[in-house]
């Protein structure tokens, strides 16, 4: 039997597979969690909190044997308007510094606690969720295990820097304009936003026009299964997704369709692109064509009417964020008990009218249709995930003396991934190549709407065609053998 150490790089399909049939205990592998994060989240500062008594007290009620798909796995939730039942909750933000404890469970805790999994820790977000990078106020930033000096991008960028540096094998994380695909991007991580609808809110909410929940993984399989346990309707939602004809394990069981696939590399916004996310999309096209898939050029997707009609809709989703903050908090929000940014979009949505929320989004809903329109000629679409390398610490800053002007350089980040929030279609990150700065270099493949299981067969196939799941992070990889 392999090590603890060793197997905490391995998937959580893999581990649950192990614990059920009593090759090693839910118990050693979650003290062996226990024992990474002590040694590792100093430097990475992947958790924010992490209840080690209820973990291990969790693993107690855990046998061989145990039926449930993921019994005995460890796993962390992001603090970011995931409630758990008795836990601290800060969304990241110094207006809740001293947290609230949840009164319940959202939808996707409940779904993984009934999967069997044990809950660790929540994990380091942007203040509110806004920016692609993890560096609250509160927290202090989280960093990239690739490299320390990096981001791990945001906003699950707690959860991205936890799984990439082998701290449990996977997270959750939710996704508002890239927030799971961002991070999986900067840590070399499998990263799926599910479509709109397909994975219920519940209890708190009954819709989100941009927001998801979903995880990050190492492994399609992983993401498969989650997706599978996470997804489907919920009394009282107001939005949701039709079921799947198959289990979407199924199909990331089996080999996808020949598919028509539209490779995209330039801007959404019209900034410059990193020469470097271009060719690895190309790479990627080349991969594709070899695998039997057409490759054809895609439609423009500059559309730069786009930003600021985004931009409205999202300070009106930061001021609801800071209004439901304060409320747990008990206390009004002021100038210096939010970051800079959070201050300046919560000032933007509040003194923004109804009229114009509703013309944003109505013009949002324009652009989805004529974008989505464009899908009935190819299957998919390939674009890179990143508009740059994975940036500096610091360099994109809630808190500068002009935060705004670093909310619109965080776009040229990441201009390939709100789009398809706004559309609601489900889109991947895959971690096919590493940069020559050895950094990951992924791309991001889009689907048609409700079309998981065309994505998932693909990733599949590319995953076995360029694997990736030996290629961990430096941190993670002295950590494996130690």
């Amino acid at each position: 039997m392999a090590e603890i150490s060793d197997l905490l790089t391995r998937s959580a399909t893999e581990l649950a597979g192990l614990i059920r049939d009593g090759e090693v205990s839910s118990r050693e592998l979650t003290e062996g969690v226990l024992e990474r994060i002590e040694e590792l989240n100093p430097q990475v500062n992947a958790f924010t909190a992490v209840d080690a008594d209820r973990a291990l007290a969790d693993t107690d009620q855990i046998a061989p044997g145990d039926p449930r798909p993921f019994a005995g796995v460890p796993i962390a939730i992001k603090d970011l308007f995931t409630p758990i039942k008795g836990f601290r909750q800060t969304n990241c933000s110094e207006l809740l510094a001293d947290g609230a404890i949840a009164e319940f469970d959202h939808n996707v805790v409940a779904r993984i606690r009934d999967a069997g999994f044990v809950i660790v820790g929540v994990t380091n977000s942007p203040e509110f969720g806004i920016l692609p990078v993890t560096e609250p106020r509160l927290n202090g930033p989280s960093r990239n295990p690739w490299d320390l000096e990096r981001t791990p991008g945001g906003s699950s960028g707690g959860a991205a820097a936890a799984v990439a540096s082998g701290m449990v094998p996977l997270a959750h994380g939710s996704d508002g304009g890239g927030s799971i695909r961002i991070p999986s991007a900067c840590c070399g991580l499998f990263g799926l936003k599910p479509s709109r609808g397909r994975i219920s809110p519940a209890p708190a909410l009954g819709d989100h026009f941009l927001a998801t929940d979903g995880v990050l993984t190492r492994s399609v399989a992983d993401s498969a299964a989650m997706l599978d346990l996470l997804a489907g309707y919920v009394p009282g939602d107001s939005t949701w997704a039709p079921p799947p004809d198959e289990p979407f394990a199924a199909a990331a069981n089996r080999e996808p369709d020949r598919l028509r696939i539209a490779l995209y590399t330039g801007s959404p916004i019209g900034s410059e692109i990193d020469p470097v996310c271009v060719q690895g999309a190309e790479d990627a096209a080349q991969l594709l064509s070899a695998l039997g898939h057409e490759i054809v050029e895609g439609p423009s997707l500059e559309l730069p009417e786009l930003l600021p009609l985004f931009t409205v809709l999202w300070a009106a989703t930061v001021a609801g964020s800071v209004m439901l903050t304060a409320l747990l908090a008990g206390a009004e929000p002021t100038e210096t008990s939010v970051e800079p940014l959070s201050w300046t979009l919560y000032q933007q949505g509040m003194n923004t009218n109804s009229v114009e929320l509703q013309g944003a989004i109505v013009g949002l809903q324009a652009a989805a249709r004529r974008i989505v329109a464009q899908f009935g000629e190819f299957d998919a679409m390939l674009t890179p995930s990143l508009g740059q390398r994975p940036v500096a610490i610091g360099e994109i800053d809630a808190c500068s003396a002009d935060p705004m002007a670093d909310f619109g350089a965080s776009a040229v980040f990441t201009p390939y991934t709100a789009i398809w929030n706004v559309t609601g279609q489900p889109a991947m990150t895959v971690p096919l190549y590493q940069g020559p700065d050895e950094l990951p270099l992924t791309v991001q493949v889009v689907g048609r709407p409700v079309s998981e299981p065309t994505l998932l067969s693909l990733a599949a196939q590319l995953e076995a065609a360029q694997p990736w799941a030996d290629r961990l992070s430096p941190l993670a990889a002295q950590e494996a053998t130690a």
